[in-house]
């Protein structure tokens, strides 16, 4: 900096443009870091899945419909009726010709009840596998909101670093100006790649910000609640077999699971529309009090005469049976689903791991080389402005690629674990 401010100091007529750039370029490197300590995934994920609310939300749900089973399977409550026959003009009740006292209560069908019950159990038990799903869910985009923090410091570490060179190439040009070997264009032009580093430099610290609210946001804390800096992701080609870990999804993804309690749902909702067709009764005893008379009891029996609307409930099992055909068809479309899912995440998780590895042991070396090579021969006078100034910026974009290829990864990972419904590590044990 300070050989960049003596560059400048030679050359008065470009100072004030140049002072402005170096002034900016210090207010952002004097600016606070924007991680405090390291963060880990892990602790991020466990976090979320502790404070998320959404998660809490479903969680609540299934917890509701584990409470509707008991109430679908019991009986009606039963009935206390008060009944007064024939009561004088003088309204005096216990001069009735009849006090009833009765009783009664329905009774549906044998298991329409028990069928209705586990009816409802097993939708339960789909709301309590929608509970995995949305962790799963909450898991991924942790991983995915991790991965854009992560890549937002590190294009801000490149840019910061490349930042260094285009200082370091104005002052050569300014250097190489002052003694005639390099025309005013290429300090102009130095000055312009020099701005446009440090206006990157500032758009790469607000991106974090951004990043760190989208991450705070599955937290459930505020968008400016300090975090930890991201621990660089450890890029590893997917070694287990696709086939594998499909089977294995076919096994542990919840929205399967949570589907074939709706087909059993649906099994026992065939079964229930099918004792439909059964009359259900209603019985009842009473005590009658009678005026002048000897006191007596009464009882009564009523069944329902459901063949009497038979279509009704000939319709009601065939709908029944349409949503059971429904809900085996479904399965069967998230089997596919789950089936591509796994293989598309798979694949690419796989494609950004060779990315990252030709980009770290080939391409990056290869364009810091070219940056050296190019910078020293236009030092020398034995190369041109534009062939280092691309030079430079080959390599900034290779460092970039690289970075993006690693959060590339790990977005890959985390929409692969959540086609498996399992961690990859916990599936490799």
């Amino acid at each position: 900096m300070r050989a960049l401010l003596r560059a400048v100091a030679r050359c008065g007529w470009m100072a004030p443009s140049l002072r402005f750039v170096l002034a900016a370029s210090a207010a952002i490197l004097a600016a606070p870091t924007a991680f405090a300590a390291p963060l880990r995934l892990q602790d991020a994920i466990d976090i979320a899945l502790r404070d998320n609310p959404v998660i809490a939300g479903a969680g609540e749900r299934a917890r509701a419909l584990r409470e509707v089973p008991a109430q679908a399977s019991a009986y009606d409550d039963p009935t206390f009726s008060w009944e007064a026959w024939d009561i004088p003009e003088s309204l005096r009740v216990d001069a009735a010709e009849n006090n009833i006292f009765r009783l009664s209560q329905k009774l549906p069908f044998p298991g329409k009840r028990t069928l209705a019950g586990k009816v409802a159990a097993h939708e339960a038990d789909a709301a309590g596998q929608d509970v995995h799903a949305v962790e799963l869910n909450v898991r991924a985009e942790v991983t995915r909101a991790y991965a854009d923090l992560w890549l937002a410091g590190e294009r801000a570490h490149v840019i910061e670093r490349d930042r260094g060179l285009f200082e370091r190439l104005a002052h050569t040009a300014e250097s190489q100006y002052a003694v005639g070997q390099t025309t005013q264009g290429d300090v102009l032009r130095a000055q312009v790649e020099l701005t446009h580093a440090v206006i990157a430099q500032r758009t790469a610290a607000l991106a974090i910000d951004a990043a760190r609210a989208d991450l705070n946001a599955l937290l459930s804390r505020t968008p400016d609640a300090p975090l930890g800096d991201p621990v660089a992701p450890t890029v590893q080609r997917i070694e287990q077999p696709l086939e594998t870990l499909i089977e294995r999804a076919l096994g542990a993804r919840p929205e399967l699971a949570g589907q074939r309690a709706m087909v059993d749902r649906e099994t026992s909702g065939v079964e229930l529309a099918e004792l439909g067709t059964l009359p259900d009764f209603e019985v009842s005893v009473g005590r009658f009090i009678n005026y002048g008379r000897n006191d007596g009891f009464g009882a009564m029996a009523s069944v329902t005469l459901p063949f009497v609307q038979y279509g009704k409930y000939r319709a009601g099992v065939a709908e029944a049976r349409a949503r059971a055909a429904a809900a085996e068809a479904d399965l069967r479309r998230l089997q596919d689903a789950v089936r591509r899912d796994v293989a598309r995440a798979y694949n690419a998780a796989n494609t950004a791991a060779l990315e990252y590895e030709l980009a770290r042991s080939t391409h990056v070396p290869h364009a810091e080389q070219a940056v050296r090579v190019n910078e020293t021969a236009y030092a020398s006078g034995a190369a041109d402005f534009s062939g280092l100034l691309d030079a430079m910026r080959m390599m900034q974009d290779t460092h970039l690629q690289h970075a993006d290829a690693a959060a590339a990864y790990l977005r890959a990972v985390a929409d692969l674990e959540r086609a498996v419904g399992a961690p990859l590590a916990a599936q490799a044990e």
